[in-house]
C-alpha cells in the first residue's frame, strides 16, 4: 500500500502567554491526504482551520510553538531547513490564500508576480517565462493573457483576481494545493467557475486539494472526505456522503441544521447558540459542551477521544447523534 501524500499526526500550535499557560490554537490534529484526493476542512471562524494549514507550510508567526509530525512525500516538514521550506512553498505544496486582493502586490503587474513564482523554483529565460505566464492565464480561464499579464491587480475583477492567485499557486504543478476559502466574497456565478477550475486542476494533473471553507455545499460538490473542526480540534471526519447524511457529532449536526434548504419551508433559520470558546480559556471536558443541546454531565468532566463510529468515520463525542431520537427527525 502506498503512503499518503501528506500525513499529519498530533499537530499542536501554541502561543506563549504572560502569566498563564500557552494558548492552544490547534490541539492534537491528525489527518492524511492521498495523491489526487480532495479533502475539505469545515468549521466556524476561529476553529483552527487556517492555522492548521499554515502550519503545513510553516507560515505561522515567529512566536508560534509547533509540535507534532508533518510528513509530505515522506519528508519531515518540521525538520526542514529554511532553504528546504522555501523550495517546498509554491513548488510541490502551494496555497491559494483567503483574500485575493491582499494576496497580490498592488504596485506590481500581475504577470510579473506570477512569473516570480516560477523563477523562484526554475531559472527561466524572459521570453519563455512570458509564454508560461500566458499559458497559465489560459489554463485558469483568463482570456487575452498577454494583455492581462501587464495589468495591475486593481484592474482585475474579484473573480479574475481569484483566478490569478490560483494561477500563481499552480504555476509549478504542485502535488498538493491548499485552497483557503477560495469562493469567499464572490458572486454565485464566479463561485461555480472557481469550483470548475479546481475540479479541472485535480482531474488534469492529479493535484490533491485541501479545501478550507465555511460552505458545506462546496464540500459536498467537491470533496471525497471532510474534516470538521471546532476550537482547534477535529470533532468529526469521514467520507463526505457519510458525514453529511448521518453526522455523528452534535456540532456537525448543528452546522447542517443551519444550512438553508430548498426542499422545506422554515420561518426562522436554525442557529448554534453562544460563541466559540476563547482559546485562552477553553471549557472543561468537550470544547462544544457549553453550546450543545445534547450535553450530559460527563461532557463537562472529560474530553472524549476521536473514536471510529463506522469504517473510516470518526467522531469526538460521548453522545453520538446515532443514539439520539432527534437525529431521525
Amino acid at each position: 500500500m502506498t503512503q499518503p501524500l501528506l500525513t499529519v499526526r498530533d499537530l499542536r500550535v501554541e502561543f506563549p502567554a504572560r502569566d498563564r499557560e500557552p494558548i492552544a490554537a490547534v490541539g492534537g490534529v491528525g489527518f492524511s491526504v492521498e495523491a489526487g484526493e480532495i479533502v475539505g476542512i469545515v468549521g466556524e471562524s476561529g476553529s483552527g482551520k487556517t492555522m492548521t494549514v499554515r502550519a503545513l507550510l510553516r507560515l505561522l508567526p515567529k512566536n508560534a510553538e509547533v509540535s507534532g509530525d508533518i510528513r509530505f512525500n515522506g519528508a519531515d516538514v518540521l525538520a526542514m531547513r529554511p532553504g528546504e521550506v522555501r523550495g517546498l512553498r509554491g513548488g510541490a505544496m502551494a496555497m491559494v490564500f483567503q483574500d485575493p486582493m491582499t494576496s497580490l502586490n498592488p504596485v506590481l503587474r500581475v504577470g510579473d508576480q506570477i512569473g516570480e513564482a516560477i523563477e523562484v523554483h526554475h531559472k527561466t529565460r524572459r521570453g519563455t517565462l512570458r509564454q508560461r505566464v500566458e499559458a497559465l492565464f489560459t489554463r485558469v480561464g483568463i482570456t487575452r493573457g498577454r494583455e492581462r499579464a501587464r495589468a495591475y491587480p486593481h484592474e482585475f475583477s474579484g473573480g479574475m483576481r481569484q483566478r490569478a492567485v490560483t494561477a500563481m499557486a499552480v504555476a509549478n504543478d504542485p502535488a498538493l494545493l491548499i485552497a483557503d476559502e477560495p469562493t469567499t466574497a464572490l458572486d454565485v456565478t464566479v463561485q461555480d467557475q472557481i469550483i470548475d477550475l479546481l475540479l479541472d486542476l485535480n482531474q488534469r494533473s492529479n493535484t490533491a486539494i485541501l479545501l478550507i471553507t465555511h460552505n458545506i455545499a462546496l464540500v459536498a460538490s467537491l470533496c471525497r472526505r471532510v474534516l470538521v473542526m471546532y476550537a482547534g480540534r477535529i470533532v468529526e471526519d469521514g467520507p463526505v456522503e457519510a458525514v453529511l447524511r448521518a453526522p455523528q457529532h452534535p456540532y456537525t449536526w448543528s452546522l447542517l441544521q443551519s444550512v438553508p434548504r430548498l426542499d422545506r419551508e422554515v420561518e426562522r433559520l436554525a442557529a448554534i447558540p453562544g460563541q466559540p470558546p476563547d482559546p485562552s480559556m477553553p471549557p472543561a471536558g468537550c470544547r462544544f459542551q457549553p453550546r450543545c443541546r445534547f450535553a450530559v454531565p460527563r461532557c463537562a468532566e472529560a474530553e472524549p477521544p476521536l473514536d471510529e463510529v463506522e469504517p473510516g468515520h470518526h467522531a469526538r463525542c460521548w453522545v453520538l447523534m446515532s443514539n439520539l431520537a432527534v437525529a431521525a427527525q
